[in-house]
């Protein structure tokens, strides 16, 4: 069998790598698998699968054109078109797509084959994006109206920005496009994102929960001098790990927790930009992005609790591998998050003073919080790959 997954990325970052899971799984069956994507480097060990959709260049050009007329997946249309011709000569049997937004495939264009291609189509969604008429993460101000139709779209100026307001037309673009499918079926990491996945205009599509899973070989906890290192082994150590850091990933709600919390805690952000570490309080300690899976997973087993104040999650592999680690997660009751907690502590959305009395209340017993030992076990990629195949 040959498949053809299409992702923003490859290899890195949450949805790349659950690509390759997939495709590292799939290869040792005996399958043929190619991961056409759009944006940033492909680790070497998994450039075997991957093939890169248009040009840096393009990707420029298409986040302008998003940028200036609230365009996001209606740009690159030339590259599109010379990608589809390569999709034709691979010919997969089966065409998994993951994230379609990100500046680097044009919908139309794509929807346009799969509608007449007579191939099964299963389609991931990572986030909302694909049934609102412009924002990834409408759950983060508790927007619905993309049930009935977009308009005045309130989260303009958050990804995927834009100086103008489309999101009607968006809206009603999409519905078309994404519905003209046949033999497509939409998976959601999450119950709380198939539960909107039926509100909308995809209803009709049949929904599958297949919940993300971890590389439990490699996030385990493991003995480390991260706490030492920092000179805070006296401290209660609070972690809070992205792979970018703004306000939707509550970037601010951390600089004011740790000012809460004072003498005899730390909070250790991972993921942060040079220019964020320039201007970071001396209250926090933090860390670049790493590539370095051992390395990260040193930093969540050193940690005492892992804190997820993200305003909009899916389902959040950060939890699952601090937990994986070890370490107990307290959470806002976001989305998806809440799900990829397993019984840890969870937290009204936005409300630091219960999340600071939270940690006071529990810092003598956090070692011992009733974490959910049945979904623990279901944390390994293993059972995430099982049902993705399953289906396939």
């Amino acid at each position: 069998m040959k498949i053809l997954m299409i992702n923003v990325v490859c290899g890195i970052r949450s949805t790349g790598r659950i690509c390759t899971d997939l495709a590292d799984a799939l290869s040792q069956k005996g399958h043929t698998v190619k991961i056409a994507y759009g944006r940033e480097e492909v680790p070497d060990k998994y450039k075997k699968y991957s093939y890169k959709i248009g040009s840096n260049i393009d990707v420029k050009f298409h986040g302008h054109k998003a940028r200036l007329f609230d365009a996001a997946g209606f740009g690159s249309k030339i590259a599109t078109i010379k990608f589809i011709e390569w999709v034709k000569e691979y010919n997969p049997d089966i065409i998994h797509l993951h994230n379609v937004h990100g500046y680097y495939i044009n919908v139309e264009v794509l929807f346009d084959y799969l509608r007449t291609c007579g191939k099964k189509i299963i389609w991931t969604l990572h986030d909302c994006w694909s049934f609102t008429g412009h924002s990834a993460y409408c759950d983060a101000i508790n927007c619905d109206k993309w049930i009935n139709g977009c308009n005045k779209c309130p989260q303009k100026k958050e990804y995927p920005k834009s100086f103008l307001d489309r999101s009607k037309c968006n809206w009603n673009k999409k519905r078309k496009i994404f519905t003209s499918v046949p033999n497509l079926t939409i998976v959601t990491p999450s119950d709380w994102l198939a539960g909107l996945v039926k509100k909308s205009f995809l209803c009709n599509y049949p929904v599958q929960v297949i919940h993300n899973g971890i590389d439990t070989s490699q996030f385990h906890p493991m003995d480390n001098s991260f706490k030492s290192d920092h000179a805070i082994e006296n401290s209660m150590m609070l972690l809070g790990v992205s792979t970018s850091w703004d306000e939707m990933k509550g970037y601010s709600d951390y600089l004011k927790l740790a000012d809460m919390l004072g003498d005899g805690y730390k909070v250790v952000l991972v993921g942060l930009t040079k220019e964020q570490l320039a201007n970071l309080p001396q209250n926090i300690i933090g860390i670049e992005r790493t590539n370095s899976i051992k390395e990260l997973a040193q930093i969540y087993s050193a940690a005492d609790l892992f804190v997820n104040l993200s305003y909009c999650e899916n389902y959040p592999t950060v939890n699952l591998e601090a937990i994986a680690c070890g370490t107990p997660v307290l959470t806002y009751d976001t989305g998806g998050s809440t799900e990829s907690a397993c019984g840890g502590i969870v937290v009204e959305r936005g409300n630091l003073e219960s999340v600071f009395n939270m940690i006071k209340q529990n810092r003598d017993n956090i070692s011992i919080l009733n974490l959910n030992q049945k979904s623990i076990k279901y944390l390994d990629k293993k059972y995430f790959i099982e049902n993705y195949i399953r289906i396939m």
